[in-house]
């Protein structure tokens, strides 16, 4: 006779393998849900879920009583996971979709209804980002202008944080919706992201179909645990986990909102995404983010790409938001080195480091009033309506000027005591600030000193650089950490009031200008 704790060692894990293999609920990932989109062709929409291992399931999408077509596979087994790829499908709805899981004699279905298709985008980033409708200016207007955006269906991802990668949401805040007062300003620092659904909605004024938002946002947190270890490794990241930096206040350990609140959504076919982050890098690895961001760019596009069996472009449009200004106690040049660093240290996207990217310059935009701290500037909708720019030239081929005019050729005058640069577009001079400055140095020492604005023209300012008895090294603009008042900077193009954005250059290089390797 056998000892029965032999005969249970033995037999458990075979057992708990077969309960675990039948007894995986039939159901489909966390974000497909009613009312959702998915994207439109030229790329097929990828449909998943999970179930009993074996067992075929059947996904079939219907307009009315109109099957529109049908997809077959099988769950896998060690994964109890399944997925189609639907064909591309044009703009519009709305479907409703039906799985079916048979096994054996058992057969069990689910339901989504009212499903569109347009353009997803995902949105995320920290505190800036997450801000809601309810925190920005004009909030009871923007939160009662729903009714004509009933196809910008949202959707919001809870603070969820994981030590591995995660296949799928552990939890949702906001399943997908229809817009309305209460989902869009839920809260303070909640839900629904002000900048993801602004966005959008200059989107749909443009494209006039369906548009779907994806807010994934954490305040307080680092580029670091947004970012695949992979990623980190390939910049060099020190391998510590963790920061006491005073501007993080959010989880900061290496890659825990990667594998919580980005990973998870690898699988879902996407249009782009749009950032707002940075702040809290100003003293936390600043040096290393003209590395770290366009590799966490590369690596999201290629998770993505392959997460949704291809279909998700391998470069699709990538916006930021470069930093705005902030009433710092200091005055370091930090948050405007990660406003160069947000470039890759070049001054302008889409640049070779960072194709097909986009970015919006909000250093104009600052709050010096604002209740939740000038970290946090209320005007969002300009932030939206730059970004909403660049997506339309970028991501979608749109003719139009989306950025400021930028640096393309500069000139040294010194028998006249004077520094030209000249720009890549027409200039609007609004004041003569003195926020350009050049790098003077003499014995080896250099120092910045203020070059006034003496006169200008259509493309060139003509900067005074009499000040300096040595020899000119560089010059930069809006080197600061608060360039200007609101709206009221130095330079913006004339017809769009999209500012210059902030530059540094060396003055050595013979290749200087728009497209040289700027550098401080």
């Amino acid at each position: 006779m056998v000892a029965p704790g032999f005969v249970f060692g033995l037999v458990l894990p075979l057992i708990l393998l077969a309960d675990t293999s039948a007894d995986v609920a039939f159901r489909f990932a966390s974000y497909i849900n009613n009312y959702m989109v998915l994207q439109k062709e030229p790329a097929g929409a990828v449909i998943w879920g999970y179930g009993t291992s074996g067992a075929t399931v059947t996904v079939t999408l219907w307009q009315g009583q109109e099957t529109i077509m049908r997809k077959v596979t099988s769950v896998k087994g060690h994964s109890n996971s399944w997925m189609v790829v639907l064909d591309p499908m044009k703009p519009g709805g709305p479907y409703e979709m039906v799985a079916q899981q048979t096994f054996g004699r058992t057969n069990s279905t689910l339901r989504v209804h009212d499903v569109l298709f347009g353009d997803v985008w995902l949105c995320s980033g920290q505190s800036n980002m997450q801000m809601t409708v309810s925190q920005i200016f004009n909030a009871t207007r923007e939160l009662a202008n729903t009714a004509a955006y009933q196809s910008v269906r949202i959707f919001s991802v809870s603070l969820t944080q994981a030590e591995q990668e995660l296949e799928d949401l552990a939890q949702v805040d906001l399943q997908w919706a229809k817009p309305s007062s209460e989902n869009l300003g839920h809260g303070i620092f909640t839900y629904m992201s002000a900048v993801c659904w602004l966005f959008g909605r200059h989107l749909y004024d443009v494209l006039q179909y369906p548009i779907g938002l994806m807010s994934s946002s954490w305040g307080g947190t680092p580029i670091e645990a947004w970012s695949s270890g992979r990623s980190l490794r390939a910049c060099g990241v020190p391998a510590r986990g963790f920061t006491q930096s005073d501007s993080v206040t959010g989880p900061s350990k290496h890659s825990v909102l990667w594998n919580a609140m980005i990973h998870p959504l690898h699988n879902m076919t996407l249009k782009g995404v749009i950032w707002y982050q940075g702040e809290s890098n100003v003293d936390f690895n600043r040096d290393l983010y003209n590395c770290t961001f366009p590799a966490l760019i590369q690596d999201w596009r290629q998770t993505f790409h392959w997460g949704s069996q291809g279909q998700t472009d391998r470069f699709f449009p990538f916006g930021f938001v470069q930093l705005s200004s902030y009433l710092s106690a200091t005055s370091d040049d930090t948050f405007s080195q990660i406003r160069w660093h947000q470039t890759a240290d070049l001054g302008y996207v889409p640049n070779a480091r960072m194709p097909n990217t986009f970015m919006a310059v909000a250093m104009d935009l600052c709050d010096r009033k604002s209740p939740f701290g000038s970290i946090h500037p209320r005007d969002k909708q300009t932030v939206a309506y730059r970004l909403h720019l660049g997506a339309r030239a970028v991501a979608y081929g749109e003719k139009l000027i989306f950025q400021g005019p930028l640096p393309e050729n500069m000139e040294l005058l010194a028998d006249k005591g004077l520094l030209n640069v000249t720009y890549s577009q027409e200039i609007r001079v609004q004041r003569q600030d003195k926020i350009f400055e050049v790098s003077c140095c003499s014995d080896r020492q250099c120092k910045w000193l203020p070059a006034p604005m003496d006169a200008f023209s259509a493309h060139t300012v003509a900067l005074n650089i009499r000040s300096c008895r040595g020899a000119l090294a560089a010059v930069r603009y809006a080197w600061t950490t608060w360039p200007c008042e609101y709206k009221q900077c130095p330079l913006y193009h004339p017809s769009s009031t999209l500012p210059a954005p902030p530059f540094i250059a060396s003055l050595t290089d013979p290749r200087r200008g728009k497209h040289s390797e700027l550098a401080e």
